[in-house]
């Protein structure tokens, strides 16, 4: 029970570190509209999957992720030294593709109320 409420504190820590790290601390121009949605850590924290969505069109992003898989050893390096863990997790990037979803999804909702709008004229 407690080795689950260290790994979620190690959780949303290293979120919050990223986060940051990304807004604040990454030079590289490309990666900017970037929010880090969710990490999850293995049992042993060995590995960190970091939920990342990225907005702007298919070009921006294919530069964002490219960016960003060149800036991971330093983000790793960077989490180690910032949480102060003993090994830093192995850092996994997967796109988070919710927001993007969503919109979608809200871009059909308006599209239906548009065409219920004409259909009852």
């Amino acid at each position: 029970m407690a080795k689950q409420l260290r790994v979620e504190k190690v959780q949303e820590l290293i979120k919050q570190e990223l986060s940051n790290m990304l807004l604040m601390d990454v030079k590289d121009p490309r990666i900017k509209n970037v929010t880090v949605t969710d990490v999850k850590l293995t049992r042993d924290m060995s590995q960190a999957k970091v939920y990342i969505s990225v907005y702007g069109s298919e070009a921006e992003q294919k530069a964002v992720w490219d960016a960003l898989e060149k800036a991971v050893g330093y983000m790793r390096t960077e989490i180690a030294k910032r949480i102060r863990l003993r090994f830093a997790p192995e850092l996994v990037l997967a796109k988070d593709a919710s927001i993007e979803y969503g919109a979608h999804i809200d871009s059909l909702l308006n599209e239906i109320k548009k065409n219920e709008g004409t259909h009852h004229e």
